[in-house]
């Protein structure tokens, strides 16, 4: 795909998402949709009460008209130039994708919503949204399996592993992969706890996929990626310390869905733990925190959980804690493309 394209593309996320931010913001204020901040929280995030929450309506429809316009257009100018088994593929792979991350942000609009209508921090019980997740997963992986069946008689359930080349886990794949796309998408999720951290983090992590599946020729799913990253920057402008507005689970389960899009879309799923390698630290300090503290009876190995409030607790700004976070993800998306160049086929 012309690099050209992908400027295009990010381009247009970007203002599709930033142009009508004021407008957004202010009719969520006006709807009262704000933010219920949880008594166990930081004391001084009780100045946060108030703001508008489901603000990932922002970015969700810039990255979806952004979208929408780069497959018409690419119907139309690029239909040629591949057969017709490819064609359809990049197609399929590219909306099944979109598909995929928009549902996951349904939920969250759903928990939110609740969430906002109660006054409180309780949404959709546990249960609820893992079975809606899993069950996304799932229809994700079957569709996307189909489409390859159909497309180029390919199987879908092979990983590309570093060092180790192509390997075929048959059955254990569609239980592999339907975990990893929700922890990612819940450890996505656990990344939204202060201003502008998940879309910070979101936006380098999308810029090295978007690298990546570029050097692999993956028509589409470089776009995709062009369009997070885009998206995540138009909202930085509004979400940025001392944010205006919240992405709430609205907006990070659709950045999760979006991040396994792109890597699974590539089918390189296993770059999930290099590229979100910070999600990974977040998701990782939630359960080690849970385990300590019945092991130990009521002792905690973090002040608090995820290890953002921890750092937070420590007297980090929330600045560095961005910051700092942000450089992880560049060196996390950095590992991923010497992986990609150098280890996977």
């Amino acid at each position: 795909m012309s690099k050209s394209w992908l400027v295009v593309a990010s381009l247009l996320a970007f203002l599709f998402t930033w142009m009508p931010g004021k407008m957004i913001i202010k009719y969520l204020t006006n709807l009262k949709y704000s933010q219920t901040i949880l008594e166990l929280g930081p004391s001084w995030h009780k100045e946060k009460q108030g703001t508008p929450t489901m603000g990932g309506v922002m970015f969700i429809g810039g990255i979806l008209m952004s979208g929408i316009l780069y497959i018409t257009t690419f119907y139309f100018l690029m239909r040629n130039a591949f057969s017709s088994e490819q064609f359809f593929l990049i197609i399929i792979r590219f909306s099944i994708g979109l598909i995929m991350a928009f549902s996951y942000g349904v939920i969250g609009f759903v928990d939110d919503y609740i969430k906002v209508v109660k006054k409180r921090n309780l949404g959709l019980t546990g249960k609820q949204k893992l079975f809606l997740q899993f069950l996304i997963a799932f229809l994700y992986l079957l569709f996307m399996h189909l489409a390859k069946q159909t497309c180029s008689k390919q199987s879908l359930t092979i990983f590309d592993i570093p060092f180790l080349g192509v390997r075929d886990f048959g059955v254990f794949y569609w239980i592999i992969s339907s975990i990893m796309l929700v922890g990612i998408v819940n450890a996505v999720n656990l990344t939204d706890g202060i201003d502008g951290l998940n879309a910070s983090v979101t936006f380098f992590s999308s810029l090295f996929l978007m690298v990546i599946s570029s050097i692999f020729c993956a028509t589409g799913i470089d776009i995709m990626s062009a369009c997070l990253a885009g998206g995540c920057l138009g909202f930085l402008v509004f979400n940025y310390h001392p944010a205006t507005v919240f992405m709430g689970d609205t907006g990070s389960l659709f950045l999760g869905g979006m991040i396994c899009a792109i890597t699974f879309g590539m089918d390189k799923p296993l770059l999930l733990v290099s590229s979100g390698i910070v999600y990974l630290i977040e998701m990782f300090s939630v359960m080690l925190q849970v385990v300590y503290f019945k092991t130990t009876k009521g002792k905690r190995l973090f002040k608090m959980s995820p290890i953002h409030h921890h750092f937070e607790m420590c007297g980090w700004s929330e600045g560095k804690i961005c910051t700092t976070f942000s450089v992880i993800s560049i060196i996390g998306g950095i590992i991923s493309l010497l992986i990609s160049l150098f280890c996977l086929v």
